[in-house]
């Protein structure tokens, strides 16, 4: 089940979803039968993602410098410096 779900993700063959969650529900395996369920409550989303081809990638860089940023000076310093800090870094 893992494998199929693999090989669908790669060329990104949103086609074979449906296929793949009313499979992988009765498997009898529970983490897979949870993670299908999971996956069909959220299937306009999973759907889009396999056949959309945006990337948030540019987005999360500036982000992720942030919340370092954030972590290194929690406690240690006053919110406007914190501010100052994101803005000059």
């Amino acid at each position: 089940m893992v494998t199929s779900f693999a090989e669908m993700l790669k060329p990104l063959e949103a086609e074979r979803l449906t296929q793949w969650i009313t499979e992988a529900m009765p498997s009898g395996l529970p983490t897979i039968s949870t993670f299908a369920v999971g996956l069909n409550s959220d299937y306009d989303a999973v759907h889009a993602g396999l056949t959309t081809h945006w990337n948030p990638a540019p987005s999360k860089a500036p982000v992720n410098r942030i919340k370092l940023l954030k972590r290194r000076m929690l406690g240690r310093t006053s919110f406007a410096l914190l501010c100052k800090r994101v803005l000059l870094a």
